[in-house]
């Protein structure tokens, strides 16, 4: 185990969060902590974005000392002694490193950056973002799997990884699980601070609320394990006349013992519906969690700027223009996040008790002043679009290179295939559980109606959701009235604050993906159609529902916060239950997921390790020292390798998982089958022909496509020999630069 890199990476993180603690004290002013646990994620943003602009001209350490430059900079023009909270820093410490190892000892038994049939996921896509990422020279990197051509992914977060891989001098087989393991502690912390800092607006038990919150995302899962263990439990009949299960079945079979991590992500047909402790359990370097703290980032900025005074205009607007350059950094590193920044925003100034109208220039504003009924709630709303539009739009700008070049276009599409109501409530029901009481209590505790008038209203409620749910429109039934309860209850001021505005956002989101989603051409006419759509939502709906539901559940356990109308020991005691049979519920995942998971033994090494790469000298000996290699060579000269690659590597078959440019950044004119996702199908089939003549072709073919593509070298391996009749291996310009065993790697001359 290399504890030294692991001190180092862990004092890495502490000390950006130490130089950042003024900057985000000035950010967070009125947070019980002074923005403390923002400061690790406030400075990974700043070096971010400030490391993306500049790479553009010079990547590398000249790109990183800018970022630092405008880091430490910002924290001495804005700093005050006197606002920022050392011992609260200390507790944020505490939390960050407690994550910290338990994500580095969960990688260390599991550390392979392997597709199948080693591990499953897409590391080979991620950790060849991170390589070429570290042999640019400037942004945007070549891509590895098309050479000659920029990447067309988006790649932030793996940049930035790149980028303290060179602030720490290590190896990036090993930076990518400390990585792993920054960014799942940085998560957590922030979850921690904002259920915090949201709860003590509520005189409620920070504390509770902030372990809460970080529990919901680090820890907890989705209710499939817990509905495994109850049909365990229960007798087979009662569980086949409750559910209709078919005796004997998949369902009424299992025992702890055929416990598997990976079920629980696929509970809705056609979709992956992850979550936090999953996706760092798989352990993917993936988009969709290293945008994680970031998303609670911009929730902060937008909690700072709820609890200023309308008096302050300056400092609202300029919280909302600083969610800008997040929202930017949140579009280069995972795409899909970037609207949903924007939808934060927007309910955040329609919700806010401060009117929007005080954003504008005085002039304008009174011109806008306050209406009645109808016409306020369309005034409101109109404001904060109008807001959400100007942080899209300034975030946008910030990054243009990214939209100019890098990013790939897809259009929307609507009325994809809807979700039924069981795999929603599996899913999302943890949630719901704490909701449901938090928002209804709130309600009940609102209204003056007569209890028969309450009554009634709920049985033709229930009636038109019932109709609403056999008409097939599941997702309506079940988040509609929490839709609708929470905005009421924010209309009203009612005893709720921020931890509604998140509910608020990720009901929304969940609505959203039943109806329009991203199309994606490979999936069109299957079940998969909205697969991406709602794997990379659902990640950031865990994320905004997670300090809320800490803060709602600390609620309900604090008799000091109980409704007055139903201030009773029974209503204290049902909130204490309800929190239990959450925490139970949500919890069985890990409690199954982790003691299995730390029973595995990493491939290639003796004990635990962070060699993500260890694997390959035991399984692939003569494939990794050839990648040894290619990886010792400068620059990024062009291979060529057999295409298509993809999700499995197994030579034997003719199975090649594009390993010598995942593994290397050395960039091959053909890798992985999502280029055809990336490029068009057009450019994708050219290449992949042109490859196949390299290998088979006559020498004047071959020699053309070497002048065409700038080949350097050509590699023939296990997958090589397996898939192609080879005639390049007669082709009298070639010679052999490097060989062991049944691979070879030819020079080409001239």
């Amino acid at each position: 185990m290399e504890y030294g890199l692991v001190v180092l990476w862990l004092a890495m993180y502490l000390i950006v969060g130490l130089a950042t603690l003024p900057l985000a004290a000035a950010l967070f002013p009125r947070f019980h902590d002074a923005g403390a646990a923002f400061a690790i994620p406030v400075g990974l943003g700043t070096i971010g974005i400030v490391g993306y602009l500049v790479g553009h001209l010079a990547f590398g350490w000249p790109a990183l000392l800018a970022a630092l430059a405008v880091l430490i900079a910002g924290s001495v023009f804005v700093g005050d002694s006197e606002t920022v909270d050392e011992y609260a820093y200390a507790e944020v410490a505490v939390v960050f490193a407690v994550a910290f190892g338990f994500l580095v000892a969960i990688r260390s038994v599991t550390p392979e950056i392997a597709p199948l049939p080693l591990a499953i996921g897409e590391k080979f896509l991620d950790f060849g973002l991170l390589r070429t990422s570290l042999r640019a020279e400037a942004l945007p990197p070549e891509d590895m799997w098309f050479a000659g051509e920029s990447l067309q992914y988006y790649y932030g977060g793996q940049m930035l990884t790149a980028l303290l891989t060179i602030l720490t001098g290590t190896a990036p087989r090993f930076a990518y699980n400390l990585a792993l393991a920054g960014f799942y502690a940085s998560l957590v912390t922030a979850a921690y601070g904002l259920a915090g800092a949201i709860a003590e607006t509520h005189d409620a038990p920070r504390r509770i609320a902030a372990g809460l919150g970080a529990f919901f995302v680090g820890i907890a899962g989705n209710l499939y394990t817990a509905g495994q263990v109850l049909a365990w439990l229960v007798p087979d009949a009662l569980v086949t006349s409750v559910t209709g299960f078919e005796p004997g079945g998949d369902a009424l079979s299992w025992n702890p013992t055929e416990f598997w991590y990976f079920d629980t992500s696929r509970v809705i047909e056609g979709t992956i519906n992850e979550f936090p402790l999953f996706a760092w359990l798989n352990g993917d370097l993936h988009a969709h969690m290293l945008t994680t703290p970031f998303t609670l980032l911009v929730a902060a900025l937008c909690f700072s700027y709820w609890q200023t005074p309308e008096e302050e205009r300056t400092r609202r607007r300029l919280l909302l223009l600083l969610t800008a350059p997040v929202a930017g950094f949140l579009a280069i590193s995972n795409t899909w996040d970037f609207p949903i920044a924007a939808g934060v925003v927007l309910l955040t100034v329609a919700f806010t008790p401060s009117d929007p109208a005080t954003l504008l220039p005085e002039t304008l504003a009174e011109r806008l002043r306050p209406r009645n009924g109808l016409l306020e709630e369309i005034r409101r709303d109109g404001l904060a679009l109008a807001g959400a539009l100007v942080v899209l739009l300034v975030g946008g700008i910030l990054v243009t290179p990214f939209w100019l070049g890098t990013a790939s276009t897809r259009s929307l599409g609507l009325f994809p295939p809807r979700s039924d109501l069981g795999p929603l409530l599996v899913v999302h029901g943890g949630f719901l559980l704490a909701f449901v009481p938090y928002l209804a209590g709130r309600a009940y505790g609102t209204t003056s109606l007569p209890r028969e008038r309450i009554v009634g209203i709920v049985a033709a409620g229930g009636v038109l959701l019932l109709a609403v749910w056999l008409g097939g429109f599941a997702v309506v039934a079940l988040f509609g009235p929490l839709l609708a309860t929470a905005w009421f209850l924010l209309r009203r001021r009612a005893d709720v604050g921020f931890e509604t505005v998140l509910m608020l956002a990720g009901i929304g989101l969940v609505l959203i993906v039943e109806f329009a989603y991203v199309l994606e051409p490979q999936y069109q006419g299957t079940e998969l159609e909205r697969m991406n759509t709602v794997f990379k939502t659902y990640m950031q709906v865990w994320v905004l529902w997670a300090p809320a539901a800490g803060v709602a559940l600390a609620r309900l356990v604090d008799p000091a916060n109980a409704l007055p109308s139903v201030d009773t020991p029974a209503w204290r005691s049902a909130g204490v239950a309800v929190a239990c049979v959450v925490l139970l519920t949500t919890g069985l995942y890990a409690g199954f997921a982790i003691p299995t998971h730390l029973e595995n033994e990493p491939a290639g090494a003796d004990g635990p390790t962070l060699d993500g790469t260890a694997y390959t000298y035991e399984r692939y000996p003569d494939e990794a020292a050839a990648i040894d290699w290619l990886d010792a060579r400068e620059g990024q000269p062009t291979i060529v390798t057999a295409a298509p690659g993809g999700y499995r590597w197994n030579p034997d078959d003719g199975r090649g998982a594009s390993a010598p440019a995942s593994l290397t950044g050395v960039p091959t004119v053909l890798g992985w089958f999502h280029e055809e996702q990336y490029r068009g199908e057009e450019p994708y089939q050219e290449r992949l022909s042109d490859v196949e003549t390299i290998y088979e072709g006559s020498t004047v073919e071959q020699s053309s496509l070497f002048d065409r593509y700038d080949v350097e070298y050509v590699y023939v391996g296990p997958t090589e020999r397996a898939r192609y009749d080879l005639s390049i291996e007669d082709h009298p310009d070639l010679e052999v630069a490097f060989q062991q065993g049944d691979v070879v790697i030819y020079e080409v001359r001239g």
